[in-house]
């Protein structure tokens, strides 16, 4: 399916040839921008999400329990993962990519906006404003970093550094969002700070809007399917879509009840039992040779790896922001830091070191090391498991204090420095060790795995960040230790396994083992 031509936009090969952005396509510059805004919102408004949930009714807050808030926080960031699934095929088969982000973008302004009337219409517009983001991020997040590969048909160095600058722009909105509003959902209103960070969407929107013509061209305008199947394609978004609107005015006309820890459960329990059952399918039925179940086999427990480390690292907008607001001193030159201020902490050590680790691993590859992905996955896991095993310390003090006490910025500080090293560890060579160990038969849907794991740990984070409670100061202690254990424990099977996976994997056609 071709796409009609704009007078005025620039070919194919006149976006790919431009150096303009320094020394990228300007394509670069616009996508850099949008994602940009986009993660200011949507990192903007997570970490007021449990407090202001949590927040009692006199302080304009729903006063719900905590652990019924962090279900809801899980379920959302876990919706936001599974969504990109039905985005990237609603993009291929029928929207083609530049439409699906474009209209992704309107779809969370609109949510925002729908947060943001929430001061008005309370919980329905709330709840709405959630799902609504939770779509529109599934028709853009995927698809903006399609494009962003399609500027560089050539691949190689150029590509790789093209994506470094694109996911500086990811890290840069991340730490301005959590830092504007912040302050203002914080400090000033809460309404006040969700609004802000639908501004930064439609700023975003805006830009992409005035610039994708101009500096885009024709990528990502065209699918490649028949126009039979795009029709087929479009008939099936659309019954999905009313679906979806008729149970959400169900709910809101309060034909039913959701209770948003036994949707949390069962959506734990449904990702394990899919991610069994696929890969049981795989080994039984995919027809795979020895070296693609060699692969296959890693694959798995690399799912198992990246569970546990986003169920604990994902605690970051629930358990430790409720502990950076109930039992941190937050106290910088005199000035008391809003408490979602701290969740920007990790994306200003990801722009920190990010290099550093880039340096390293080429700096290792020089004299012949190369750790194998399990070995990073286990690097990854034990900084984190130290991160949360160090944060026993602040707990005890709070407990012997009978919860009174408030302990030192530097505990959060120094556990989100471990996280910060811990991801870096895990999360750059998981999504590329899931596109070069896969069977090419099966590559995209490895991608739906890798998001499944997302998903997986965003649910077991959620149910488990309502554990930070004054008035269940003995629930803290076992959360943090029972973190730290799991992840241990995890690490210590990845440990057991590197040298059998190195030798299983010499005869594989893997690039990187």
């Amino acid at each position: 399916m071709t796409a009609p031509a704009h007078a005025g936009a620039p070919t194919v090969n006149e976006v790919v040839a431009d150096r303009s952005f320094f020394g990228h396509p300007r394509g670069l510059r616009t996508l850099f921008a949008v994602e940009m805004w986009e993660r200011f919102s949507y990192y903007g408004l997570r970490p007021l999400l449990i407090l202001f949930m949590t927040a009692a009714i006199a302080s304009n807050g729903f006063g719900l329990d905590r652990t019924t808030a962090g279900a809801v926080v899980g379920i959302y960031a876990a919706g936001v993962y599974l969504a990109t699934l039905p985005g990237g095929w609603i993009a291929d088969r029928w929207l083609g990519l530049q439409r699906a982000v474009w209209w992704g973008a309107v779809i969370i302004a609109c949510g925002h906006l729908s947060i943001a009337l929430s001061a008005l219409f309370e919980k329905k517009a709330f709840f709405l404003g959630l799902v609504l983001i939770v779509i529109g991020t599934g028709l853009l997040k995927g698809n903006i970093s399609a494009i962003v590969g399609d500027l560089y048909p050539e691949g190689g160095a150029r590509r790789d550094s093209g994506f470094a600058v694109y996911y500086m722009g990811i890290n840069v909105g991340a730490t301005l969002g959590q830092l504007v509003t912040g302050y203002l959902g914080e400090k000033v209103g809460w309404h006040l700070g969700f609004g802000a960070a639908g501004v930064g969407m439609l700023i975003g929107l805006i830009t992409f809007r005035i610039w994708a013509r101009r500096t885009l061209g024709p990528i990502g305008t065209t699918v490649s399917v028949s126009a039979s199947e795009t029709a087929k394609a479009r008939k099936v978004t659309l019954a999905a879509a009313a679906a979806v609107v008729l149970v959400i005015l169900a709910g809101m006309a309060g034909l039913y009840s959701v209770n948003p820890v036994a949707i949390a459960e069962y959506s734990t329990n449904a990702i394990i039992g899919l991610a069994l059952a696929y890969f049981a399918y795989l080994f039984i039925f995919g027809k795979l040779d020895s070296d693609e179940r060699k692969r296959v086999a890693v694959i798995a427990l690399l799912f198992v790896g990246a569970a546990a480390f986003w169920a604990a690292f994902e605690q970051a907008p629930t358990s430790l922001n409720l502990f950076a607001r109930d039992f941190t001193d937050r106290h910088v030159f005199g000035y008391e830091i809003p408490a979602t201020w701290m969740q920007s902490v990790n994306s200003i050590f990801v722009v920190s070191l990010a290099p550093v680790f880039a340096a390293l691993w080429l700096a290792l590859a020089r004299r012949g090391i190369s750790p194998s992905s399990p070995t990073k996955f286990m690097a990854g896991l034990i900084f984190c498991g130290i991160a949360f095993y160090m944060m026993l310390i602040p707990a005890d003090i709070v407990i012997a204090s009978g919860g009174v006490a408030k302990v030192s910025i530097w505990w959060l500080t120094i556990s989100y420095l471990l996280q910060t090293v811990g991801e870096l560890s895990l999360s750059p060579v998981g999504l590329s060790s899931m596109t070069k160990l896969a069977p090419r038969r099966f590559t995209g849907q490895m991608m739906g795995v890798w998001f499944m794991a997302a998903a997986l740990g965003n649910l077991i984070a959620g149910l488990v960040g309502g554990s930070i409670d004054p008035e269940k100061l003995d629930l803290m202690p076992k959360l943090f230790s029972r973190t730290a254990i799991s992840l241990f424990v995890v690490a210590g099977v990845f440990a057991v396994l590197i040298i059998p996976i190195r030798n299983m994997m010499k005869t594989s056609s893997a690039v990187d083992h």
